[in-house]
């Protein structure tokens, strides 16, 4: 039993509170035996006695079935339960109260609670045992004759033997805490190093996948690329073009895999260096073309006018990201275009923020699943897209790639419509020079209808290449064969080492993974050859192992560079080409052989804003002024019994108001619903890179702003601004944004000087009367006709965004007017004079000009801007009512 004991209190595998509570009977069972004895010697009551007995075979009868039927936690709680509220009153008031050792149980009890329970229950238990003492002791203070008092022998040894016994309690019980928590560090140290070693094995085995599928890549790239060489019919160029797109994304795939591995285990690092724009969007749309073009789809390149040529960062992993993004792209779009568009945003210190757009007419992307996008191997709205080929790796590297360079990636979609991936990525500017300016015209050719000239001749020239795959050796013969360059190869490091010595090579490629010795070392060993004839000749590393770090590995080695398999014609020529001597090569060609169809496709980009503005009909501000600022208006509607017309477009105001100069007129106003918003975002986007919504406020009647919210959900770059205003107060929030999105703000700066702006603007209307808000539903008609009983002409004002009569005047429309004016203007030192809007309904042009006298004698504004108000804001104050909307100064 003992030995059972033991073993139980030592497994590890076991929880941690479980041996606790073993451990803790064990030692409770025996203390309360004890006890027991003791109070035989010491002269306790037969009462006490008879109490401590039974609690031993309570305890002793629950701990035996807990650890029988496996029900530890119930056990705990049944326990800590009868030691709260019984065991520990009664052997209070039954063992001397304060003048035993009860106390010092009330403070083992919180002590065993802390230890052996979790959540809520623990301190749930906690705070009874705190109330329970805190009973004890008030009911024993004030009935004393309630506790059974000790002799002063009794007290001594009852304090002195439970300060023994809790001591040796406590001791036991944190000395085996402190084991079990060694033991379970010491575990955790040894499950830490095991999934290293797990992640290192991972490592090698990616690593070693990778270079296996590499190497036969390589031969079926190289060989295919001959083919294209031999210049045969249109359908085998056809066919081989097909083959080298499909080798090339099948690479991707196996980096995507690697990548993934590098990722998780912290090892993904990046190499940042010079490189040509155009060329990489070349290799990225080259890659990708003919899947669009398989699928019918239009795959469009727009480029920015003021694009950088030469730019500094990782190339390969933006290659990555983009090929990643377009894939998908592609690969969820039947029917309409797949578009790349690239921008460049200036910063200081000759930094720009890169901005790369992939748009498609796909089937977009629920906004519950939006959150989701991003995971690793999880697919959104799987019962869709279950025909649909994929990993579900790609996008979850193109999140942590962009994090890892200090870019974002934001989305926007519309189920079923299509979705536009925005990746912000910042880069150095090496040649400003503008890419169009490079003449790309001239890279532009059918891949079709390729034809291959060598770019070089170098007949005296003499390279080794060293791989210990005889297809590989093949490829690099064959793709060197016009360049009349002498080659020797090498099956191995032993037999390169053999012909280094017997002969002088201006270049040797070497692989870097072979048996025995592999390249590195080979390297190695003809830079310190005794009698070695090669010890200063060029040394390129090729290599099926890809990452970025293996750039600065070769590097730190000694090579003079490296090519990563599979090595393609051009790029095998180039690397030979500039590490032979300049007198050995006779130029032929260009040196631009595989010139991508995609380059048809690069067209003049209508350049995007950074932000653009957009807010509603109802803000009514002037059309060519919303054109000049290129603010975006989308229309309210109106609705009448002849049908729905849209705000300012398909209805005007005076046509609106001679319809309701029949009394029995029915007019509503109706915000755009949810989907008209998100097309009116996906339009605007379409535009600019990011949006800032101006609403009309939330606390309005008919207000759209809860629809634009829900909407701005399908995208990563709306944001969407309640003004807290409506009309001309609406829109000079929206002047106010505009102005900051030209000096450069962002959406999240331009938000919040909002949230300040709003609150010194003014809205407000004086009207005639409150006949057409009393037909709108808002007032009722006995309010409406007293004020027209009584000549009462209220002022409209919106406080904290809601709609209320501020101010009351009497008699004619002209006095009131006056009135009006000038209390609005009272303090001109505290108005912005540059702006305002003069916004009416139903007045005649000598109306008009008589307000302006008004307001030029009260306060002299740059400009006065009167505009008719919407009819969806005319519907609900009528003819004869204008206002003053205008920003107060800071």
């Amino acid at each position: 039993m003992i030995t059972k004991f033991f073993k139980y209190i030592r497994d590890k595998e076991r929880r941690i509170q479980d041996r606790q509570y073993a451990l803790v009977s064990a030692i409770g069972l025996v203390t309360l035996l004890i006890v027991f004895i003791m109070g035989l010697f010491v002269g306790e009551s037969k009462e006490d006695l008879l109490i401590l007995g039974g609690f031993f075979v309570v305890f002793g009868i629950i701990a035996f079935f807990s650890f029988r039927y496996k029900k530890v936690p119930a056990g705990i709680v049944i326990s800590v339960f009868l030691i709260v509220f019984i065991l520990l009153p009664i052997t209070f008031f039954t063992g001397g109260g304060v003048y035993g050792g009860s106390p010092c149980w009330f403070i083992l009890c919180m002590l065993l609670i802390s230890m052996m329970m979790n959540g809520a229950v623990k301190w749930f238990f906690l705070v009874c045992n705190a109330l329970v003492a805190a009973g004890c002791y008030a009911l024993s203070y004030l009935k004393p004759e309630l506790v059974t008092r000790h002799t002063y022998d009794m007290v001594y040894a009852d304090s002195f033997l439970s300060v023994l016994i809790i001591g040796g309690m406590i001791t036991l019980m944190v000395e085996f805490v402190i084991r079990a928590y060694k033991d379970e560090s010491l575990r955790s140290e040894e499950r830490e190093k095991k999934i290293e070693e797990l992640n290192e094995a991972q490592n090698r085995f990616f690593s070693n996948m990778s270079h296996e599928i590499r190497t036969p890549i390589n031969t079926i790239i190289g060989l295919n690329e001959m083919n294209l060489r031999e210049n045969l019919s249109e359908e085998v160029n056809e066919n081989a073009v097909n083959i080298q797109s499909a080798s090339r994304m099948l690479l991707h795939l196996i980096n995507d895999i690697l990548d993934m591995s590098k990722i998780e285990s912290g090892q993904m690092k990046l190499t940042v260096n010079s490189y040509n724009t155009g060329d990489m969007l070349s290799d990225i749309v080259g890659m990708l073309w003919m899947r669009a073009k398989d699928k019918g789809l239009d795959f469009r390149v727009d480029l920015a006018d003021d694009l950088p040529s030469v730019l500094m960062g990782d190339e390969v992993r933006i290659k990555q990201i983009l090929i990643n993004v377009l894939n998908n792209a592609i690969k969820y779009t039947n029917e309409g275009s797949v578009t790349l568009s690239i921008q460049a945003k200036r910063r200081e210190n000759e930094d720009a923020l890169i901005i790369y757009t992939v748009s498609d007419t796909g089937i977009g992307i629920k906004k519950e699943n939006l959150p989701y996008l991003f995971n690793a191997f999880k697919r959104v709205d799987e019962e869709k897209n279950k025909y649909i080929e994929g990993t579900g790796l790609g996008l979850s590297i193109v999140k942590q790639l962009v994090d890892l360079m200090g870019g974002t990636i934001t989305v926007n979609s519309i189920y079923t419509k299509g979705s536009s991936f925005i990746i912000e990525i910042p880069q150095h500017i090496v040649d400003d020079s503008h890419l169009r300016d490079t003449n790309l015209e001239e890279r532009r050719r059918n891949i079709s209808a390729y034809e291959y000239h060598q770019s070089f001749e170098a007949p005296s020239a003499e390279i080794l290449i060293v791989d210990d795959t005889v297809e590989n050796l093949l490829v690099a013969e064959k793709l060197l064969r016009d360049t009349k360059v002498k080659i020797d190869t090498a099956t191995g490091g032993k037999e390169a080492l053999k012909k280094t010595l017997e002969k002088k090579y201006q270049v040797i490629f070497m692989d870097h993974l072979m048996p025995k010795m592999d390249g590195v070392e080979c390297l190695h060993r003809i830079r310190e050859q005794v009698g070695g004839l090669n010890k200063d000749s060029k040394i390129i590393a090729l290599t099926a192992s890809a990452g970025s770090d293996i750039a600065a590995m070769f590097a730190k080695e000694g090579f003079d560079g490296y090519l990563e398999k599979p090595i393609t014609g051009d790029r095998l020529e180039n690397e030979l080409r500039k590490n032979l001597p300049r007198d050995m090569i006779v130029l032929t060609g260009s040196g631009e052989e595989i010139l991508e169809e995609s380059m048809l496709w690069i067209r003049d980009l209508e350049k995007k804003e950074m932000v653009m503005i957009t807010t509603e009909s109802v803000a009514d501000l002037p059309a060519s002024l919303a054109r000049k600022n290129g603010i975006l208006i989308l229309p309210h509607m109106v609705e009448t019994e002849d049908g729905l017309f849209r705000d300012g477009k398909e209805i005007e105001q005076n046509g609106l108001l001679a319809y309701m100069k029949d009394e029995k007129a029915k007019v509503k106003t109706k915000a755009p619903d949810v989907e008209e918003h998100e097309n009116f975002f996906a339009y605007a986007l379409n535009r600019a890179n990011n949006v800032v919504h101006i609403s009309i406020s939330s606390k309005v009647a008919h207000s759209g702003y809860y629809f634009a919210k829900e909407a701005a959900k399908a995208f990563d770059n709306v944001t969407v601004v309640d003004s807290g205003h409506l009309s001309s107060g609406q829109g000079l929030m929206a002047l106010t944004a505009y102005k900051m999105a030209q000096e450069g703000a962002g959406p999240e700066e331009i938000a919040k000087a909002l949230n300040s702006v709003k609150k010194r603007v003014n809205t407000g209307f004086i009207v005639d009367g409150l006949e057409y808000l009393s037909r709108a539903g808002q007032v009722s008609s006995r309010i409406a006709g007293i004020t027209r009983a009584f000549m009462i002409r209220p002022v409209l004002a919106l406080k904290k965004g809601r709609i209320g009569v501020g101010k009351v005047y009497f008699g004619s429309r002209e006095r009131a007017w006056k009135r009006y004016i000038n209390s609005t203007l009272r303090n001109p030192s505290e108005i912005d004079n540059s702006l305002l809007f003069v916004t009416y309904v139903g007045l005649s042009h000598s109306d008009i000009e008589k307000i302006k006298t008004m307001i030029e004698g009260r306060m002299k504004f740059d400009e006065i801007c009167f505009q008719k108000a919407s009819p969806a804001i005319a519907v609900n104050c009528g003819p004869g009512t204008f206002g003053l909307l205008f920003v107060r100064k800071e």
